[in-house]
């Protein structure tokens, strides 16, 4: 049970605006916060589908000067990060712009950091011993491209440390946009595959963050409508990246579910793909998909309640059933859910059996461990990792 003395808070630095052609308001939202020549952070990927030209034609049209930072890597790592925080500095940039998903977001976040407090990033690791963000980053605007992670949101950033094979958070209020700016129109190029895995990726932080032990009435709030969306949205969004009604409410979901983060973290999934993420070249989403049900199969014991209140929001009929069918249901409609817009198996991602003593090792290890619904112990995680190779 949740211990009711204790002083919960939930904070949101982030304004948040949304709408369709939201980038066109760009160049009056950077003026607002006093940028006058932000370094836009994005990918190759978003260039090349054309979206990195649609926010830069507003900009050209209103001649706001810029600087772009296109070398974002899928799991962007500290190289990553000093690369965008050197062109920073050396173009004279007052503000930042991230273009992208969770890595081109992630990625700005952490150059602000260093930008402000004239240190690597890693310095700022949210560990024993490590320092505390004592400073805001520069003006940021998060244009999210996919549908997934909430970074637009969210108090935190993941960056790799290749040295350590080991994927690290820095956040604080300090590290959160100043703005996001969601325009769903970008996201109608995104590939199936890649709606699926972002999607599945929203849908689990709002499941992990709901029946965390850190959960509370206003991230419980936004997580079921979260959770509700993507219910609703994600199979049209896959089936159709045309959809524009299913792609508003998809990036509806992720900003949702990202807010369920609150100012804490998530679980289970997030401790086991967070850490393979750092050793095996995973897509997040996709990992996240591939290991929710098998972390969802062992956690509804800890929470049956609001498992069976999920249930009820993935648009399950939970009428005559008891809690733990209720709950169980739950668990079933996620694996649906996964089968239906084809999610691959950790094993057709290249996890084995053999690797599975030293990732459950690894996500024990992981801080997201703690505040599971359910007791996790090392053995625990192998049996985990194990039921997803079945799968």
């Amino acid at each position: 049970m949740k211990n009711l003395n204790q002083l919960h808070y939930f904070e949101v630095p982030t304004v948040m605006k949304h709408g369709l052609g939201a980038v066109k308001h760009l160049p009056a939202e950077l003026a607002a916060l006093g940028v006058k020549k932000p370094l836009i952070v994005t990918d190759g990927g978003v260039v090349k589908a054309g979206l990195l030209d649609q926010v830069l034609q507003p900009l050209r049209e209103a001649g706001v000067a810029h600087e772009i930072y296109d070398e974002v890597v899928f799991n962007p790592d500290l190289k990553t990060v000093a690369g965008g925080t050197e062109r920073y500095l050396k173009a004279g940039c007052d503000g930042l712009v991230a273009l992208g998903g969770g890595s081109s977001m992630d990625t700005a976040k952490a150059v602000g950091v260093e930008i402000v407090h004239g240190e690597p990033v890693l310095e700022y690791e949210c560990a024993e011993g490590k320092k505390e963000l004592s400073k805001r980053i520069p003006p940021l605007v998060c244009i999210p491209t996919t549908a997934g992670t909430g970074s637009e949101v969210t108090l935190w950033a993941v960056i790799t440390d290749p040295a350590r094979k080991y994927k690290f958070n820095v956040g604080g209020p300090l590290l959160a946009a100043h703005l996001a700016l969601v325009d769903p129109l970008l996201h109608l190029s995104l590939p199936a595959e890649m709606t699926a895995g972002t999607g599945m990726d929203a849908l689990c932080h709002a499941i992990e963050c709901y029946t965390c032990a850190y959960a509370q009435p206003q991230t419980d709030a936004v997580a079921l409508l979260a959770i509700e969306y993507v219910g609703k949205y994600l199979r049209r969004a896959v089936a159709n990246g045309q959809d524009v009604e299913a792609r508003y409410y998809m990036a509806m979901a992720a900003m949702l579910a990202g807010l369920s983060y609150g100012v804490e973290s998530a679980g289970a999934v997030h401790a086991m793909t967070q850490t393979a993420g750092g050793i095996f070249p995973l897509h997040h989403g996709l990992a996240v998909a591939a290991t929710l049900v098998p972390v969802m199969e062992y956690n509804w014991m800890g929470e049956p309640a609001k498992y069976a209140r999920i249930a009820l929001a993935l648009g399950v009929d939970t009428f005559g059933l008891s809690e733990r069918e209720a709950a169980l249901a739950a668990v079933e409609e996620v694996r649906s859910l996964v089968k239906d817009i084809g999610i691959p198996s950790l094993r057709e991602m290249g996890i084995t059996e053999k690797d599975i003593p030293m990732l459950a090792q690894e996500a024990f290890n992981d801080p997201q461990t703690i505040g599971n619904p359910r007791d996790l112990t090392v053995q625990s995680y192998e049996q985990i990792y194990r039921r997803a190779l079945e799968l």
